[in-house]
C-alpha cells in the first residue's frame, strides 16, 4: 500500500474509530478481561472491522485479545473453494486467524435458504469461537444493514425493530455485538478503498433472491423523495429495540 494511501485510511478510520467507540459504549459490548473474535467474511464490511477493532485495541492500556474467523461455505454447503487473496491478506495480517468449513446439522438440505444458512454460520461461529476460549463475537452489521432489517420488519413482521446491536447467549457466556452499527455503508466503502482489502469472495448465488435485496432497492427508491429515510429507519429500529436479558436464543433473530 503507498503512504498517501496509508495516510487517507489512517485519517478516516480515526473518525470511524469515534462511531466504534460510541456503540461500544453505547451498548456495553466490550469489556475488560474479553476475548473477541471477528467473523470474517472476506467482504468490505467484516474486514473494516477486523482492522477498526484491531487498531482500537492497539491504542489501549490493556488490548483484548483478537481473532478472525473465517468460515468456508454458503447456502450451497461447505463445499466451495477457498479464497487465495483473502487468506494471504489475513496471513499477513499479524491477527490469529481460523479457516474452517461451516457446520451443517445432519441432513440439511442444500441449497439452504437465507434464513437456515444465517443459523448454521452463526451456530458454528460461536462455537468455533468457544473452543477457542473467545466469549465476543463481533459482526459487521453496519447502520444501512439495521435500516434494511427495520424496514423488513415493518413489512413482514409489523415491528418497528431492528437487529440487536449485543446480544448474550448462554447465560452471558458468550457475546454477539454489533460495532458497526452507526456507521452508513457509504463510509465503509470509502475505507476500504483507502485501506486496498483484497477483493471479496464470489457472492453467494442465493443472494440476489433475498429479502435483504428488496429491502436495499426500497431504500434507493424512499430516499429519492424522503432523504432521510435511511437514519429514519436506523434511528426508528434502535428505538424500538429492547436488548434482551442473559436468555437469548441463539437460534433467534438476534
Amino acid at each position: 500500500m503507498s503512504q498517501s494511501k496509508k495516510s487517507r485510511a489512517d485519517v478516516i478510520s480515526y473518525w470511524l474509530l469515534k462511531n466504534v467507540d460510541k456503540a461500544i459504549r453505547d451498548y456495553t459490548m466490550i469489556a475488560e478481561d474479553d476475548r473477541v473474535a471477528v467473523a470474517v467474511s472476506g467482504g468490505k464490511d467484516s474486514l473494516s472491522l477486523l482492522r477498526l477493532l484491531d487498531l482500537r485495541r492497539q491504542r489501549m492500556r490493556h488490548p483484548y485479545p483478537l481473532l478472525a474467523i473465517h468460515l468456508i461455505g454458503d447456502a450451497r454447503g461447505p463445499g466451495i473453494p477457498v479464497h487465495p487473496p483473502l487468506i494471504d491478506y489475513l496471513d499477513a495480517s499479524g491477527i490469529e486467524t481460523v479457516v474452517e468449513p461451516v457446520s451443517l446439522v445432519e441432513n440439511e438440505t442444500l441449497p439452504m435458504g437465507c434464513q437456515r444458512c444465517t443459523w448454521n454460520r452463526r451456530r458454528t461461529l460461536l462455537e468455533m469461537a468457544h473452543r477457542r476460549g473467545f466469549n465476543v463475537v463481533a459482526f459487521g452489521h453496519h447502520a444501512d444493514d439495521f435500516a434494511e432489517t427495520t424496514l423488513l420488519n415493518l413489512l413482514y413482521c409489523a415491528r418497528a425493530e431492528t437487529m440487536l446491536p449485543r446480544c448474550d447467549y448462554f447465560g452471558g457466556v458468550m457475546r454477539v455485538i454489533r460495532p458497526l452499527c452507526y456507521i452508513p455503508e457509504k463510509e465503509i466503502r470509502r475505507f476500504a478503498r483507502a485501506a486496498s482489502f483484497p477483493p471479496p469472495p464470489p457472492d453467494c448465488p442465493q443472494s440476489q433472491n433475498s429479502r435483504r435485496e428488496l429491502a436495499a432497492e426500497l431504500l434507493r427508491l424512499a430516499e429519492t423523495g424522503a432523504k432521510d429515510a435511511r437514519v429514519n429507519l436506523l434511528r426508528a429500529g434502535l428505538k424500538y429495540t429492547v436488548l434482551p436479558g442473559e436468555h437469548a436464543d441463539p437460534n433467534g433473530a438476534g
